[in-house]
């Protein structure tokens, strides 16, 4: 077996750049957020989509735009959709979106989309106290 030489081996390793969470940022965008938050957007409506097994022509009338702008969101061309419009294509879709604002420790607020793809039933309100349903 070859041994490798530690020299190459310190080269390459100084040559790697460790990224961050968000490879959008790395690569150097200043609205990576927004841009992040987009992209999982529109892979939450393609999963639907795709689910449902719709063809663009019955997503675009599900969603109220035309076939070609369902292609450029099946293909992440997000340019011409704002966080908004991804939001109102999710319900159009009968998905649930939901918002949450969390008190903040660091100095700069983030934007963060978690997709759930799993089912959950309503079960209504609940009491916390005695966990009751209503």
């Amino acid at each position: 077996m070859a041994k490798r030489n530690v020299a190459m081996t310190k080269e390459a390793d100084d040559a790697i750049t460790r990224g961050t969470a968000n490879v959008i940022a790395d690569l150097g965008y200043t609205d990576a957020e927004e841009r992040q938050t987009k992209l999982r957007l529109a892979h939450a409506i393609n999963g639907v989509i795709a689910r449902r097994r719709l063809n663009q022509t019955a997503a675009a009338e599900k969603l109220g735009i035309n076939q070609p702008k369902v292609s450029a969101l099946a293909n992440y061309k997000l340019d011409g959709f704002s966080v908004e419009r991804l939001v109102t294509f999710l319900t159009a879709l009968d998905q649930d979106v939901e918002i949450v604002i969390k008190n903040n420790l660091r100095p700069a607020g983030r934007i963060s989309v978690v997709a759930g793809l799993k089912f959950v039933p309503d079960l209504g309100d609940v009491d916390s106290d005695s966990n009751t349903k209503y």
